[in-house]
């Protein structure tokens, strides 16, 4: 059994555009805990860009605030919440079903934790733990599908090409007889959605008349476009976040006039439809089940060391870009 470290490493935003690694003791664990030595971490080109630039509203500072996140918005924070890593030290009564094993947690980045038993999650054994990180996209993307609720046959359009958008596809595909087009204006997007066997348009076509519209894109022009284009009583679930961004739409134009439903969809909370049935522990690891899949490798787009993690939101042009999900290794 590893011996537990005395102390840990940790990514702190220490101010708006300014990440810092910082050591810090670590705690003794108690007969409920386990100790975690992280392998991977992830980010997404979204949230975690927001909070590292100080851009979370203040009416949202409760509603954001992550599960283990320490210090509060806007810095200095300690934020994130896709850690894969492996149990080194547990309880006696636990060893059997976590010591050795990868784990998945909602933890920020940081080489070593102490853990919860009960927010970690075993992974499945034919999930590789490098693939595990895109646990909180797919769970998003899930989640999404909860509140559109697609029916079988749908003709469903997807407005953006980001992780979250890619696999708000990927399981729109999986509806019986449904019919899915993804729209992004980026062209290089193409060969992912084709590898993921989903149809693909830099704009939007007239062919295509959905039903249910998911806008992803982060963008308001996103949205704009889907007001525009969505037919008579469709359904537009709305899953980027603007952070303290204020946006404007044109609800004086085809919004009224063709009865449509603008949907907002947030992973925080499970939908009601599914609200008695599912809790956020059993949704986790059911997002984690639908990793298993081998073409999903290619929404991880770039990978970065721990120790550089400072300067991976830096503005210089040489720093490496997030453009979908981007992995952070941990040394041995």
């Amino acid at each position: 059994m590893t011996t537990t470290p005395t102390h840990s490493r940790q990514f702190w935003v220490i101010e708006p555009g300014k990440g810092k690694i910082i050591q810090k003791p670590l705690l003794s664990r108690s007969e409920e805990e386990i100790v975690i030595k992280t392998r991977f971490t992830g980010i997404s080109r979204g949230t975690e860009k927001l909070v590292f630039n100080g851009m979370v509203p203040t009416s949202q500072y409760e509603t954001m605030r992550g599960p283990f996140q320490e210090g509060d918005f806007s810095t200095p924070v300690k934020y994130g919440y896709s850690n894969v890593g492996t149990c080194v030290s547990a309880p006696a009564n636990y060893r059997d079903a976590f010591l050795q094993k990868p784990v998945f947690s909602l933890f920020p980045h940081q080489d070593y934790f102490i853990l919860p038993i009960d927010a970690a999650l075993v992974l499945p054994p034919e999930l590789p733990p490098a693939r595990a990180i895109l646990a909180p996209s797919m769970e998003t993307a899930l989640n999404a599908l909860w509140d559109g609720n697609p029916a079988k046959g749908d003709r469903i359009l997807v407005i953006g090409g980001g992780a979250i958008g890619l696999l708000v596809a990927y399981l729109s595909n999986k509806v019986q007889g449904s019919k899915v087009l993804l729209i992004d204006p980026d062209p290089e997007r193409r060969t992912i959605a084709e590898t993921l066997n989903i149809e693909f348009s830099t704009q939007p076509t007239k062919d295509f008349a959905p039903d249910l519209i998911f806008h992803a894109s982060g963008h308001p022009s996103g949205l704009k476009t889907a007001l525009s284009i969505a037919p008579m009583d469709t359904t537009i679930v709305e899953l980027s976040w603007y952070g303290d961004q204020d946006i404007t739409l044109p609800l004086g134009e085809h919004f009224h006039a063709n009865r449509l439903t603008l949907k907002s969809s947030q992973v925080s909370t499970i939908p009601p439809s599914h609200s008695s049935q599912w809790n956020h522990q059993s949704r986790l690891a059911l997002a984690l089940d639908l990793l298993q899949h081998d073409e999903l490798d290619i929404l991880i787009s770039g990978e970065t060391s721990f120790e550089e993690m400072p300067e991976l939101f830096s503005s210089d042009p040489h720093t490496p870009a997030i453009a979908l999900c981007h992995r952070i290794t941990y040394s041995d």
